[in-house]
């Protein structure tokens, strides 16, 4: 499962998200156009609850603006880099156990890094909830208990109503 790029890292990131009442979703290093690329995704609890419980352009902002130093005092990205700070979007990555918890009743797409016996690699169900290391997933009626090691990459499914 892609986690955060490196503890150093995290260890400066999600204090500042702390201080903004907003949690650390995921940090990416992309390459892109020959230029570095540090991606900051954060997120309200609460915005599992639907619209107006999310980040804000200002919450964005804010990460950034108080980011800034804080990585450039540490250095842990080395060399010149572009900082991009969002919110998750509708198609919420799932990246940590406790977010398969708190998302736990939503219809997600589930990515394996190998594919499970009968072949399959990606799955969309509903999210049952963990247990332990291992996340539930109700899938065609059955339930799956996939090792989160396993998952490549999980969102959640943005359902109209």
């Amino acid at each position: 499962m892609p986690k955060t790029v490196d503890p150093q890292l995290e260890a400066i990131v999600e204090p500042v998200c702390r201080a903004h009442g907003l949690e650390l979703v995921q940090i990416q290093r992309v390459t892109e156009h020959g230029q570095a690329v540090l991606r900051i995704m954060i997120d309200r609890q609460g915005s599992e609850e639907g619209a107006g419980a999310g980040v804000s352009l200002t919450d964005c902002q804010a990460v950034s603006r108080d980011l800034g130093p804080a990585l450039e005092a540490d250095e842990p990205v080395g060399g010149a880099y572009r900082l991009e700070v969002s919110s998750p979007g509708v198609d919420r990555p799932l990246v940590k156990l406790k977010d398969f918890e708190r998302f736990a009743g939503r219809t997600v797409k589930v990515q394996l890094e190998r594919p499970l016996d009968e072949g399959r690699r990606k799955l969309t169900g509903t999210l049952m909830g963990v247990d332990g290391e291992l996340v539930r997933l109700e899938v065609d009626g059955s339930e799956l208990q996939l090792p989160h090691a396993d998952i490549a990459k999980a969102n959640v499914v943005y359902e109209f109503d």
